[in-house]
């Protein structure tokens, strides 16, 4: 059993700093942690209990839902919709905005998850997790509009996503620094075992969904031939190439040995500027992967920047390690001039 600092421990210091606070932030945080350990339960099960396998439904991507997004998406929303510190909640798996019920007092925090991102790996037992991001809502105590949620991401009061692996980890940040928590489950505690974690600038491996090449624009094949062609080519040295298809994964390996993840835009389907969700992906992962030191953008510009024009927008995402991020962009812009 580890004796280091827990997770409670942690957010509480982080509101003794922080003038003015009154402690919502803090329960808020809880009931998501919670959440997270009671979906790190049901995973961990998983035919155990009966939950693998997909429904006869879709969710508003038009992706077919598994019997864990249902469930995982039910968790969250239960664990935080009767303390009275949200206005509203949105999910990846839900048209519109979930307002908070009648019985339950409004607070001045909004709340917006993807409840099991990589939910097509569930059955194959493969690392999935949970992405979450708290913003503050406009007008504390008056039930959240969709509007609301549309706030840049430079404008997260709190940025995590817990990881159902070998181990259960809770990696967070709340704009000064990226910190990793382990779940012990002898005491149901999350301990910090990674503070302040660092991505490397410079890194030898990529993430990218190879088999949509002849899809990519230009610069993005360029940025992977060149890797490809290792130490012979213009970058001088051999890479590594890795996909699991599962983007908490993907984020997880590389704050914690670098890299560079790719979901760029593509000719696939034209009608879609990327495939990963702004608000409930894109956006969350920027935040912590910046304030571990690395990069995120579109290819063309700084996703934490963009204004967000829909619950349910998509944006190419390129993320990971500062020098390759820089350089991806850089072909972009060099394509744009």
């Amino acid at each position: 059993m580890h004796t280091g600092t827990t997770l409670t421990q942690f957010i509480i210091e982080e509101q003794r700093r922080t003038a003015g606070a009154t402690g919502d932030f803090t329960s808020l945080l809880n009931d998501v942690v919670i959440a997270c350990k009671a979906i790190s339960n049901v995973v961990n099960k998983g035919a155990l209990l009966g939950v693998m396998g997909s429904l006869d439904s879709e969710n508003v991507q038009g992706e077919t839902q598994k019997k864990l997004d249902v469930i995982t998406n039910d968790i969250m929303i239960r664990s935080n919709e009767w303390a009275g510190h949200l206005a509203g909640m949105a999910s990846e798996e839900m048209d519109e905005p979930y307002a908070i019920p009648g019985q339950y007092p409004l607070g001045k925090y909004l709340l917006v998850f993807d409840p099991l991102d990589g939910s097509s790996n569930v059955d194959v037992n493969i690392s999935v997790g949970t992405i979450f991001s708290i913003l503050k809502a406009p007008v504390a105590g008056r039930a959240a509009k969709t509007e609301d949620f549309l706030q840049p991401g430079a404008q997260q009061v709190c940025a995590g996503y817990a990881i159902y692996g070998s181990s259960t980890m809770l990696v967070l940040t709340f704009g000064h620094g990226t910190n990793g928590f382990t779940l012990d489950r002898d005491v149901g505690e999350f301990v910090l075992t990674h503070p302040s974690m660092t991505i490397p600038t410079e890194t030898r491996e990529f993430a990218i969904n190879a088999s949509n090449m002849r899809f990519w624009e230009k610069p993005v094949q360029r940025y992977v031939d060149e890797c490809l062609a290792g130490k012979t080519g213009p970058r001088g040295k051999d890479f590594n190439m890795r996909w699991v298809a599962s983007m908490v994964a993907e984020v997880h390996r590389i704050l914690t040995r670098g890299g560079i993840f790719m979901y760029p835009k593509d000719t696939k389907d034209p009608a879609k500027a990327g495939k990963l969700r702004l608000l409930y992906e894109a956006n969350p992962m920027a935040f912590i992967v910046e304030q571990a030191g690395g990069a995120a953008t579109t290819g063309r510009e700084r996703i934490l920047d963009l204004s967000p024009e829909g619950l349910h927008q998509r944006v190419p995402v390129i993320l990971g390690s500062k020098t390759e991020v820089d350089t991806v962009t850089g072909y972009h812009h060099e394509k744009a001039a």
